[in-house]
């Protein structure tokens, strides 16, 4: 799923991409990736596709799913939440992934998850 994720990234640049990945309820286990469109087409924010969206929670709510992670790319700039993102974290429950492929990196993308609740982010360590 992180190469799916970071290939996202990358074939929708300088767009940010986005997406979910879903899994049981109260499992936090991430089992089924699913790229969405960024409505905004806008290198510096994201908005899923409405009509996506009404499907994607039709889908969680028909198959007892629920968002595990919510991620997005930040083309050009580091990839920590920006205050848009931190302002929009509505799940709670959800780790949001972001990553970045900007110029300093030298080709080797940035990949980072957070959980971000009340405007409170906190970092968590990733292991691939």
């Amino acid at each position: 799923m992180v190469d799916a994720i970071l290939q996202q990234a990358l074939e929708c640049y300088p767009e940010e991409s986005c997406g979910v990945i879903l899994g049981p309820i109260g499992k936090d286990e991430p089992t089924r990736i699913k790229p969405m469109v960024n409505s905004a087409h806008s290198p510096v924010f994201y908005e899923f596709d409405s009509r996506e969206l009404l499907a994607l929670y039709r889908e969680i709510e028909e198959n007892d799913k629920e968002i595990v992670v919510i991620y997005h790319s930040h083309p050009t700039s580091e990839a920590y939440p920006s205050s848009t993102d931190i302002a929009y974290a509505g799940e709670p429950g959800a780790h949001y992934v972001l990553s970045s492929h900007r110029e300093e990196l030298g080709g080797k993308p940035e990949f980072r998850s957070f959980r971000i609740v009340d405007g409170v982010v906190t970092e968590e360590a990733v292991e691939i």
